[in-house]
């Protein structure tokens, strides 16, 4: 669940001036090793993948080192994966607003913002990218597994390694294609969202421009802590 809050503010807590905790260090630290050890396994995949990329293996130390790491930062990314769905399926489940949302994507898409309807802390995007992502870390990882101790797979179940191969490349594709779009969309379209997921904190003014539902939320949430702090509560 979002544990996100006003951090400073030149004043009240929804003024233009003041910092919002969008991702905290936690948050950030697991996006941040789930995206380089997918990378190190997007080019030591691509290299196994085709021999007209092979030569990327050369990037990472040679054939016989990606081989060997390829497996082990997959279950790491994997288990950064899992690790952010523990903190995030609360505010990746589906909403009305994002229902509505949805059908105003073209304007997202053509960075027109200011005509997309409020979303929360995430928008529809987003949660079809994490989604996409989740289920496809567990069809990698059956399948990788698969592919790992293939020698433990009897002849007598050879389709078994013919599925994980097939699975295992579809499965990298389709996330491959949205790691693309994400990185493109969090770097280029949607300026702000690259540095909020480095330094953790957003403007007032960001928040409430790209997810208007969560900056009123956070100011809302704010707002009753500054005069019903813990201790008042508490002694109630």
């Amino acid at each position: 669940m979002s544990t996100s809050r006003v951090i400073s503010s030149g004043g009240s807590a929804g003024e233009t001036g003041g910092r919002i905790l969008r991702y905290t260090l936690s948050e950030r630290v697991h996006h941040w090793l789930a995206s380089f050890s997918y990378v190190y396994c997007l080019i030591t995949g691509l290299a196994f993948w085709s021999p007209y990329m092979y030569w990327l293996a050369t990037l990472v130390g040679g054939a016989p080192t990606a081989r060997f790491w390829h497996p082990w930062l997959g279950m790491g990314f994997a288990i950064s994966t899992f690790w952010m769905y523990k903190m995030w399926r609360g505010d990746m489940l589906t909403t009305d607003a994002d229902r509505r949302w949805s059908k105003a994507m073209k304007y997202y898409i053509e960075n027109e913002d200011e005509k997309l309807p409020p979303v929360g802390r995430f928008n529809y995007g987003q949660k079809l990218y994490f989604w996409l992502m989740f289920y496809g870390v567990i069809l990698l990882v059956i399948s990788g597994l698969g592919l790992w101790f293939v020698e433990s797979i009897p002849w007598s179940l050879r389709w078994l390694r013919y599925t994980a191969v097939t699975v295992h490349v579809v499965a990298a594709l389709a996330t491959i294609g949205g790691f693309i779009i994400h990185v493109y969309m969090g770097t280029a379209m949607v300026r702000g969202g690259f540095t909020s997921i480095i330094r953790g904190e957003v403007t007032a003014t960001w928040a409430r421009t790209h997810h208007r539902l969560w900056y009123e939320q956070v100011v809302r949430r704010s707002s009753a802590e500054k005069f019903n702090p813990p201790s008042i509560r508490n002694d109630a």
